[in-house]
């Protein structure tokens, strides 16, 4: 915790960066993402509608299914292996009293993604987001040891 500003939230010195096995577990990193909304207030913005999430299972995707959730939109998730992640986003969307669907899939594959669109409009009633966040993260040291193939 930075104590110096009062944040719940680690400064760059208390992060200790390590490489990350793929695929990977957001329970085995050591600085978590805060996904839970705790402080947000819903509008309703999303009544009615239906989103699909790739990368739904963990860090942004996460936060994203939940907010949708609680805006009223039903949520399907697509993950490329980790299903107990998926399955926690499943109980937060739940909890909102939304639908929730987790989908494994790799996006890579042309194929799967068409069958996750078709499988997410039969379960859930329709299709009306798409939110295209599947990534995988690398871990440096220093900002100038990135390779500059991995720089987009």
């Amino acid at each position: 915790m930075n104590t110096e500003h009062n944040e719940p939230r680690p400064t760059n010195s208390e992060i200790n960066p390590k490489p990350i096995g793929y695929p990977t577990s957001e329970e085995s990193m050591d600085v978590k993402p805060d996904w839970d909304m705790s402080n947000y207030r819903p509008a309703g913005k999303l009544r009615g509608k239906v989103a699909l999430i790739t990368g739904g299972d963990s860090g942004i995707g996460r936060a994203v299914a939940l907010a949708f959730a609680m805006e009223g939109a039903d949520v399907a998730v697509i993950y490329h292996t980790n299903a107990e992640d998926a399955a926690v986003v499943g109980r937060a969307v739940e909890a909102q009293g939304r639908k929730f669907l987790a989908i494994q899939c790799d996006v890579r594959s042309a194929t799967a993604c068409r069958e996750a669109v078709r499988q997410t409009y039969h379960e859930l009633g329709g299709f009306n987001i798409l939110v295209n966040n599947a990534a995988y993260q690398m871990g440096y040291e220093h900002f100038e040891t990135i390779p500059e193939e991995n720089i987009h």
